[in-house]
């Protein structure tokens, strides 16, 4: 197979096990590789990429045996044949004094070689191969050197290489205790106890969780407890919390008289769990303390002791870093909220109009964007609508919106003109007075109409068009007055259009991001928005609009969406 290299996410992973293992392999002097549960390459050293004459970058995410693995003569070796998958696959140490592997050049290499299983991460178990040129004097591999001392390092770099990617790759603080907890459990420890310092200042207790029997399980009556930092107490906790340096403890530890609520909690803990051996460390954020991270046994026999302590620092290190980035990104993900709830308008009450409107940010963005929409009066009484987007989804574009949205109103506002050139003022306008280089939009006027119906006037410079559904179900675009989109500076006149909206018909103004796929054309989605919009005509608006929205969505998008949906009321006395 080919490896995963097509995998962003896989590639990070290669990029981190080969920063972390690639320098320990150097230091067996020969050549040197580890490959994953798959025998995909995750690592290899300088000296195999000379006697392999292939660099870091060709090896990384191949796959070993049909990379390298080859007969005398040259030809491939079948998988059932290879000793080397043999062993691989049975989990246990092999060594062969004669075998071959090809070279970048297509020469090959006779070399000796050695495999040993390797721990890739909690989960995970692939192995090490060492080699080197074959030597006619027999000379073999150290098999018990490496065993006994660089293995275990190699699989301590591993779980510190797997921890990083792990945490790094979620912006959730849940998520990330979660993915930390799979990584130590079993693996290190029986138990693990995450306090966090919350935003007032206090610890709270976030995770209590255990081993039960290969299943992690939360014990939530250990959970939940909320208690400050003590100034004084030189118990372990309360040093870890306030910064010091990572401690051993057991049940005895917390037996005196309790010096604060933060003792009488981990006496309660050491009860409860059973633990007979502990390590506290710290978590360090870039600027503060994060809180701490308690690894407990009570099954596994072997208490924990001081040359462990540096490999939980190790973690707590990485953890550290990645709760900063998530609290960082929750912090400006509530800042984005806050802002799009201002920017955004409440829709006016109109008596006898039903009115809805939504927005969804992109799925992978700063959860607002440049899409908006406007309902507003004129001096004349009659309503504004505006459907628009700014390009991009993102805080800029946001800024971007929410001057159009002002500028526009002003001159709606201001001018008494047909809506055309009211936007082909707008729009002459936009480079002198904002930043936002290209644009939609649509800007209508709403009025009643004889008869119970309403009269719509607009234009449409480069939007997706309007969408009438009428109460019998009957769904059709609306595509005349289109013209330019905003920012080319073209000179071409725009045009106007007009079309009466039937009694509890529905109009529905809406952005791209509602029809818009990369898998679709621009037709596939129109269509499937006016399908859906059909079969949910008689829905209240209510319920209309959350449906359309979700049912019209693309799956793939990746852009955010707004909507207005207007529905004009039955024949009565009601109006403006």
């Amino acid at each position: 197979m080919s490896g995963h290299s097509g995998s962003a996410g896989l590639q990070e992973r290669f990029a981190t096990l080969q920063r972390l293992l690639g320098k320990a392999l150097d230091r067996l002097g020969a050549g040197a590789y580890a490959v994953d549960s798959d025998g995909v390459i995750v690592a290899v050293n300088a000296q195999a990429q000379i006697l392999l004459g292939r660099d870091a970058g060709d090896l990384l995410g191949q796959d070993a045996h049909d990379l390298l693995h080859r007969q005398a003569n040259g030809m491939s070796m079948a998988r059932s044949r290879c000793p080397m998958m043999a062993a691989f696959i049975d989990g246990r140490v092999r060594q062969e004094e004669r075998d071959f592997f090809v070279r970048g050049d297509g020469s090959l290499l006779t070399a000796s070689w050695l495999v040993t299983p390797l721990r890739i991460n909690p989960r995970e178990t692939g192995a090490l191969v060492v080699f080197h040129q074959h030597d006619p004097s027999g000379v073999s591999l150290p098999v018990s050197a490496i065993q006994a001392g660089l293995l275990p390092e190699l699989e301590r770099l591993a779980l510190l290489a797997e921890t990083t990617t792990q945490l790094t790759a979620t912006l959730d603080v849940n998520e990330a205790l979660e993915r930390l907890v799979r990584l130590v459990v079993p693996l290190l420890a029986d138990w693990i106890v995450i306090d966090l310092v919350t935003e007032t200042g206090d610890v709270q207790r976030n995770l209590v969780a255990h081993d039960d029997d290969g299943h992690i399980t939360r014990r939530a009556d250990l959970q939940g407890t909320v208690f400050s930092v003590p100034e004084t107490s030189p118990l372990p906790l309360s040093r870890a919390l306030r910064g010091a340096g990572s401690t051993l403890a057991t049940p005895h530890t917390y037996q005196g008289p309790p010096d604060s609520p933060v003792a009488v909690e981990q006496r309660r803990l050491f009860d409860h769990t059973g633990m007979h051996s502990a390590v506290i460390a710290p978590i360090r954020g870039l600027r503060e303390i994060l809180g701490a991270l308690t690894l407990g046994r009570s099954t596994q026999p072997e208490p924990f002791t001081t040359a462990e302590i540096p490999l939980v620092e190790d973690l707590t290190r990485r953890a550290g870093l990645a709760l900063d980035n998530a609290r960082l990104y929750q912090r400006q993900r509530k800042v984005a909220e806050t802002m799009q709830r201002h920017l955004l308008p409440q829709l006016p009450r109109i008596p006898g109009l039903d009115m809805s409107a939504r927005y969804l940010p992109a799925p992978h963005a700063s959860q607002v964007g440049g899409d908006w929409y406007d309902v507003f009066h004129l001096p004349d009484r009659t309503l504004a609508l505006v459907i628009g987007d700014v390009a991009g989804h993102d805080l800029d574009a946001a800024a971007g919106m929410a001057q159009l949205r002002n500028i526009l109103r002003a001159y709606a506002w201001s001018h008494d003109e047909p809506l055309s050139v009211i936007v082909d003022r707008f729009d002459q306008a936009l480079p002198h007075i904002t930043d936002v280089a290209m644009a939609t939009m649509i800007l209508g006027r709403l009025q009643p109409h004889t008869g119970g119906s309403w009269h719509m006037q607009w234009t449409n410079a480069g939007h997706p068009p309007p969408l009438l559904v009428t109460h019998d179900g009957e769904a059709k675009y609306l595509t005349d007055g289109h013209g330019m989109l905003l920012g080319t500076q073209a000179r071409v006149r725009r045009a106007d259009a007009t079309h009466t909206l039937p009694p509890l018909s529905t109009l529905v103004l809406y952005t791209d991001g509602l029809i818009e796929s990369r898998g679709h054309t621009l037709d596939y989605g129109l269509e499937r928005l006016r399908r859906r919009a059909t079969r949910l005509a008689r829905h209240p608006l209510e319920t209309f609009t959350d449906a359309l929205m979700e049912q019209a969505r693309p799956f793939d998008n990746d852009d955010d969406v707004a909507m207005l949906a207007i529905r004009v009321p039955a024949p009565g006395p009601d109006t403006l």
